[in-house]
């Protein structure tokens, strides 16, 4: 299984170079800084220490302490630059389904890397949430290629956890964040619509930026399954044989309301959407967005 240190390929890099992940707030002129010139004047708080690991940068240590210690320490800093990007990646059983090699939450996880990437070559800071029904780990943005292995590490370690039950989960977060920030929520989104876009919509209403990025296995999306099959619940363990061709339109038809729903409904609350085929390539799929995106942001 790839890391997503090597899924971001130079090709797929090369893919996603031009692209950044605009904020719709630079838009309507909350933030200031990199997203309207270059983050100068960006500047940093100091939170706490930790040991040094390599590739952290060596003006970061604290040689103080290391007199009095004999042990390399590094301060960690807080970013005070005009941007928080929290990427928000459902770890919930749903997501561990694959009908080919890669599963949703391993498309997901290259994507919230490549995303990482992208917004710490801009000077952003980044965090990220891992979730089920709960938050089951956080890390809290910040901006340095240090930060950026740890997450990475972080990533790769994501292993998929209990139900998916999102809005307590979003509620969770919601209390672990501050400033206004770019939220971007990776999920198959397997939960009622109605409760979730109420609980997204009160990060826009505390004035962050919502991208929503709804990940389907393409099994998911088409059920091109043929002949009877057993189908598994990954989270209840229940099984159901069905004969697919029997009930393919009818499963199709829930389908095609179940993502209007969200396609709608995040519209309707000023909330960015997209869905995406696992079976993409998951650079080109980012790319395609980032670039619609920009040129929806650049009409405003």
């Amino acid at each position: 299984m790839s890391s997503v240190r090597q899924a971001l390929t130079p090709e797929a890099l090369a893919r996603l170079s031009t692209m950044a992940l605009r904020a719709r707030a630079a838009v309507e002129g909350h933030y200031s800084g990199r997203h309207a010139s270059a983050y100068r004047g960006a500047s940093v708080e100091f939170v706490d220490h930790r040991e040094y690991a390599p590739g952290d940068e060596p003006r970061h240590i604290d040689w103080r302490v290391y007199g009095r210690t004999d042990r390399l320490f590094v301060k960690q800093y807080e970013s005070e630059t005009n941007l928080d990007l929290h990427l928000l990646l459902d770890v919930s059983r749903s997501m561990d389904f694959a009908s080919g090699s890669v599963s949703k939450l391993r498309c997901a996880t290259f994507i919230a890397a490549a995303l990482a990437y992208l917004a710490t070559n801009q000077r952003d800071a980044v965090g990220l949430f891992l979730f089920d029904h709960a938050v089951r780990r956080h890390l809290p943005a910040m901006t340095s290629p240090a930060h950026l292995a740890r997450l990475f590490e972080a990533l790769d370690a994501a292993e998929p956890g209990e139900d998916t039950r999102l809005t307590p989960a979003l509620e969770e977060v919601a209390g672990r964040l501050g400033r206004r920030a770019i939220i971007v929520l990776l999920s198959d989104l397997l939960d009622g619509p109605e409760e979730v876009l109420r609980s997204l919509a009160y990060f826009r209403h505390r004035g962050h930026d919502v991208i929503v990025l709804q990940l389907l296995d393409p099994a998911e999306l088409r059920l091109d399954y043929r002949g009877t099959v057993a189908f598994e619940d990954l989270e209840t363990a229940e099984r159901l044989s069905l004969e697919v061709g029997s009930v393919r339109e009818a499963y199709l038809g829930e389908l095609r309301r179940f993502l209007a729903a969200y396609r709608h409904g995040c519209r309707d609350r000023s909330l960015d959407y997209a869905l995406l085929d696992t079976s993409i390539p998951f650079d080109a799929a980012l790319a395609a967005y980032l670039a619609r995106r920009s040129t929806h942001l650049s009409r405003r």
